[in-house]
């Protein structure tokens, strides 16, 4: 079987690749370009990737995005002659496996793509979010179907996991998920809602007391931390917890072990750690507002969920399941909704993300009494007067007439190949732009008229930075 694809404009070194690869166990294909790279492996499973320079149709990097989309889930190595930190660093953060440069050492090569096909093996044999526990997770977008993918593995291990997402977005559903996938299951699953703990009884709720350790102090009481032995312990929004209550928290992780307050003994829980935040714990420790070793401690494995604009594919299926579950809740028959409602839905931005769709279909069902159908009608008023104002919102500024420009100094003033680039794109980003507004984002059509494949105008629309409609 056929588990790796060679993607070079230099079909000589794809070619003594391939009979490199070969001579080791690896069998391999080639092609020279990428939207064919694209095609194959949509038609083929493979695991690994080797993305080489000198191509026809645009920048490796750019691509990434969309080999991550192909169903077998390859994974990519680039392979180029630049010797650039900054397209490694983007190359990485873009989801690349590693990043090495031509001439290749044949043997690092061989000991990547054993680690790649072994890992890939594992990960995508080992796990299928279908069979996962869900807790009330919807949708199977592909942003969506990679959370549970990481929510598998982290399920199989006691690993600390932090979740990162918008404020809205399901943190605690999918920590939920880990704990119900996880041998815990059986056990306690205790959230601690950081952002809710007032300083003066932090200590008392986290680690409990003992009678006698302040005024009120009646009975001794079991902590949180406690509560959780043997099962999962839940920090909710962790970058709300108090600058004093990290160092005391950061003891607990490292001992699993701490005291009551107004305790003498030393009290263990052996408790599995999630957390989770919608802040950038990042900036807060460069900016001294959380503690750099609570920050490494937490992110043990870092699973960040998709805000619902990102996951638009999704709302159909949620919007289904929700009004299902809430006409049952009611006790009320299953209403439907039209395709203007859906298509209100699909185009509003959701800055509270599930949480507020679900509240908005609850106003929705309100408004509707009787009506069999939901329209658009039924929406609240502000959600219908934002979709209608971003309708009418221009999705680009007017570009300066040539004669406004002032002529650069002598030192400024770009050689003729640099120019022609800058007006080659600002021309192409123009074209796109208008031709999405004429297909109303249809991908088919747009080809049609543009006469581009499918993988390059995807790739220039994400070069771009031009959103479909």
């Amino acid at each position: 079987m056929t588990d790796i694809l060679i993607v070079d404009g230099d079909a000589a070194f794809a070619g003594g690749l391939a009979k490199s690869l070969l001579e080791h166990g690896f069998a391999s294909n080639s092609c020279n370009s990428l939207s064919r790279a694209l095609g194959i492996l949509h038609t083929g499973s493979f695991k690994a990737v080797l993305l080489g320079d000198d191509l026809p149709d645009g920048d490796v990097v750019d691509y990434l995005a969309h080999i991550r989309e192909v169903p077998s889930f390859p994974e990519a190595i680039i392979v180029t002659r630049r010797r650039d930190p900054d397209i490694a660093e983007r190359a990485i953060q873009s989801g690349a496996w590693n990043y090495v440069t031509k001439p290749l050492n044949l043997q690092r090569l061989l000991v990547l793509l054993e680690r790649v096909i072994t890992y890939h093996t594992k990960v995508h044999s080992g796990f299928c979010p279908v069979s996962l526990r869900r807790q009330g997770i919807i949708g199977n977008s592909r942003p969506m179907l990679t959370c549970l993918d990481a929510v598998a593995q982290a399920a199989t291990s006691d690993i600390n996991v932090l979740l990162i997402g918008e404020t809205g977005t399901g943190k605690e559903l999918f920590a939920r998920s880990i704990h119900k996938n996880s041998p815990r299951r059986d056990k306690p699953f205790v959230v601690v809602d950081c952002a809710a703990m007032p300083d003066t009884l932090a200590e008392s709720l986290l680690f409990g007391h003992e009678r006698g350790a302040f005024t009120s102090a009646d009975a001794p009481t079991v902590g949180l931390v406690k509560q959780a032995d043997g099962g999962t312990l839940f920090l909710d929004e962790v970058g709300e917890l108090p600058m004093p209550l990290q160092k005391v928290f950061l003891r607990v992780l490292e001992g699993r072990s701490f005291r009551p307050v107004g305790g003498t003994r030393e009290i263990n829980s052996d408790f599995r750690l999630l957390a989770a935040t919608n802040r950038d714990l990042e900036r807060m420790v460069e900016g001294g507002e959380f503690r750099r070793d609570l920050y490494f401690r937490l992110r043990g494995m870092h699973i960040r969920l998709p805000a619902l604009r990102d996951i638009t594919e999704d709302i159909n299926e949620m919007t289904c399941k929700f009004i299902q579950r809430h006409c049952e809740k009611l006790k009320m028959s299953t209403k439907g909704f039209s395709p203007d409602f859906l298509d209100a839905l699909m185009h509003y931005q959701w800055p509270g993300n599930v949480r507020e769709l679900i509240h908005t279909l609850e106003q929705a069902l309100s408004r509707a009494g009787n009506d069999a159908v939901l329209f658009p009608r039924h929406l609240p008023k502000a959600i219908r007067a934002q979709i209608a104002r971003r309708a009418m919102e221009p999705e680009h500024r007017e570009a300066k007439p040539a004669h406004h420009h002032e002529i650069a100094p002598p030192e400024a003033f770009p050689d003729m190949r640099t120019y022609r680039d800058q007006q080659i794109a600002q021309s192409e980003e123009r074209y796109l732009k208008n031709l999405m507004e004429l297909t109303g984002g249809d991908i088919p059509s747009s080809c049609q008229i543009s006469g581009l494949s499918r993988a390059r105008l995807y790739a220039l629309l994400k070069l771009y930075g031009i959103t479909r409609k």
